[in-house]
């Protein structure tokens, strides 16, 4: 009996040996290497950049996990997606959140954060690296509501407090002078309480089209309301607008309606160039300009080919670093801030998107010479 119980301890050890070598064998190397507490500690932070993106399934956070995923170089550089409320309270992260050093935010929300919060010292403590595509002004209701005025004294759902629409929907209503009923709950719960007649619209303020607003199925009874864009609008906001293509369902049977937009950036804390947080961000930026043609191609969200390097923004200063690294690429390519501009124009009128850096330069060639031509005549 003791003979047969050794027995099978020693075939439990020998397959216990067996397993625990091929599991050895198995590990990545990635994360097979050690080293003490500290060494590792210091390993894992010392080129981790935190940025906050938004609420999971929004356009914000898909284009953040794009920047993790094009951008990461195993202990060169390691960006950490962070979920978080939406656009207004990414501000808040970033000037006040432990371990957030950059965050995708609206333009409107830095005016709020100094006019109205008056946030000490706000313009040298947030910069942009970069202008990123307009997001649009979605009012979402049932078939009773023709235009904005319809819904004074109704209630709009403006998603919980800290999203983009949570700051820019009440902006809007309240200069267009329409009193309205505000509501702070998750969009998926008042999409339910729009449809059963509890509330009256819902506001998201995102880059369209998002699905939570293409999958309602046709012949729902909501529709997205026109907003027409007007003067009053022109310091923060510019003109966007909804086609049939973008949601052939909400759009009641009109090819087009306007909305307002508003543009969004990729913001950075402004921290001292001797400072360890400095360089992280640094060595971020760097990455991000050098690498930038890949997040314009597949699998990458297709919102990257409308966003220009050279564009800037309003009421905002960019991170010095980024100036920089956008002065060098216009001094080895040869061209302005404006041949930049152009050229991005140009090339979303093209049917193929260069996949590489010797594709670009041939159609940079043809936008020159398409350039010229059009300064012979006139512009024409």
């Amino acid at each position: 009996m003791r003979t047969r119980f050794f027995g099978a301890c020693a075939i439990a050890l020998t397959l216990l040996g067996l397993f625990s070598a091929n599991l050895s064998a198995q590990v990545p190397k990635a994360i097979s290497a050690g080293g003490t507490d500290a060494e590792m500690r210091e390993k894992k932070n010392a080129w981790t950049v935190g940025i906050v993106g938004g609420l999971f399934t929004g356009t914000y956070m898909r284009l953040v996990d794009d920047m993790a995923s094009a951008l990461n170089d195993g202990d060169n550089l390691r960006i950490v997606p962070i979920v978080s409320y939406g656009a207004a309270s990414n501000l808040d992260d970033l000037l006040y959140l432990r371990g957030v050093d950059a965050a995708i935010t609206q333009s409107d929300v830095l005016e709020y954060f100094r006019t109205v919060r008056k946030t000490p010292n706000l313009e040298q403590r947030v910069q942009y690296i970069i202008r990123l595509p307009i997001s649009e002004l979605h009012i979402l209701a049932r078939d009773d509501v023709q235009s904005l005025q319809d819904l004074r004294g109704k209630k709009v759902n403006f998603g919980p407090a800290g999203t983009g629409a949570s700051l820019t929907g009440p902006i809007i209503f309240q200069r267009l002078g329409i009193d309205v009923n505000e509501v702070l709950i998750d969009q998926s719960s008042a999409l339910q309480k729009l449809q059963s007649g509890e509330i009256d619209a819902i506001a998201r303020v995102i880059p369209k089209p998002v699905d939570f607003f293409s999958k309602i199925p046709p012949n729902s009874g909501l529709h997205l309301v026109d907003i027409p864009f007007t003067k009053m609008f022109e310091d923060h906001y510019t003109l966007g607008e909804f086609t049939k293509q973008d949601y052939p369902n909400l759009l009641e049977g009109k090819d087009r309606i306007d909305t307002i937009a508003v543009p969004a950036v990729l913001a950075v804390f402004n921290w001292g160039s001797d400072t360890d947080r400095y360089r992280k961000v640094q060595r971020f930026v760097q990455y991000l300009f050098t690498n930038f043609s890949k997040l314009q191609r597949p699998p990458f969200h297709p919102k990257w080919r409308d966003v220009n390097l050279a564009a800037t923004v309003p009421g905002w200063t960019r991170f010095g670093v980024a100036q920089d690294m956008l002065d060098k690429m216009e001094q080895q390519n040869g061209t302005t801030a404006q041949q930049q501009i152009d050229f991005d124009a140009y090339l979303s009128t093209q049917p193929h998107i260069p996949t590489n850096e010797a594709e670009r330069q041939v159609l940079f060639k043809s936008f020159l010479q398409w350039q010229a031509q059009r300064q012979t005549h006139g512009g024409q």
